[in-house]
């Protein structure tokens, strides 16, 4: 559900406030009425708001719930866990931005099939069915998973990253959400000041050391929590998803009509 950037990419380097955020449990997360209340007040402000999805879900998800589950429409989206950097289409088609992904291509091309190649039958490990571009997804069993698992991946020249402790991601090295969306904001001129990140699990870790004004959502992953005690530019919400957010951006006084 991809295709390549042919039209006008919005210009959000003028907006007063960008939200760059993860979806499942964070800008999916909360009730149903803490989510419509913060994508009314999205919609609502859609001249001075900017919105960049920033996912470890594959572009067809992302199409799926914006066409048809009322979700706001992202300007940008990294997705893969920041193998994918693009733009949406006004079909909702997420169309990738070539220039943006030439490295990803890069150091995935040769290293990527070896990583599947080692991985089959590792224990605790099952591929997941979706076809990614540039990475590895697998379900993992935490309780007969063998750490030395990543030193196989990374003695590939590849990154490991595990999620939630029951997701493992093998993605090109360097690459991953924070890195992505950095390269993202330079490419877009979007002032660093006004991006607010969320997220709640591990893989959303490298986007929280970014340095940028930061959330993790109130019932995010232990690890996470952990990981982030000593950044000060982080805030650990007390609500939940859509509301931890919401929470989030007044703590941070980064829309002042928020």
């Amino acid at each position: 559900m991809t295709r390549h950037e042919t039209f006008a990419a919005p210009d959000i380097s003028d907006k007063s406030f960008v939200l760059a955020t993860d979806l499942d449990g964070t800008f999916l997360g909360g009730t149903a009425d803490q989510r419509k209340g913060l994508y009314d007040w999205i919609e609502k402000n859609r001249q001075t708001v900017g919105l960049i999805f920033v996912t470890g879900r594959d572009p067809g998800f992302i199409h799926e719930i914006v066409r048809k589950q009322g979700v706001p429409q992202p300007d940008y989206v990294i997705g893969d866990v920041g193998t994918t950097i693009a733009t949406m289409d006004d079909n909702q088609h997420v169309s990738p931005i070539t220039a943006l992904e030439q490295h990803i291509a890069d150091g995935w091309i040769d290293n990527g099939p070896k990583a599947q190649f080692v991985l089959n039958g590792a224990p605790g490990l099952k591929l997941q069915s979706t076809l990614f571009r540039y990475r590895l997804s697998y379900d993992m069993d935490p309780a007969t998973f063998d750490p030395a698992t990543i030193e196989k991946v990374e003695a590939l020249g590849l990154d490991a990253i595990v999620s939630d402790n029951r997701f493992f991601d093998v993605l090109p090295k360097g690459v991953s959400k924070g890195p992505s969306l950095l390269q993202l904001m330079d490419h877009l001129n979007v002032k660093k000041e006004r991006v607010l990140v969320a997220g709640d699990t591990m893989n959303d870790l490298s986007m929280l050391q970014t340095g940028l004004p930061a959330v993790a959502v109130g019932g995010s992953e232990a690890a996470l929590i952990d990981a982030i005690t000593d950044l000060a530019s982080v805030y650990a919400a007390e609500a939940i998803g859509a509301a931890g957010i919401a929470e989030a951006i007044l703590h941070h006084k980064l829309f002042p009509n928020a």
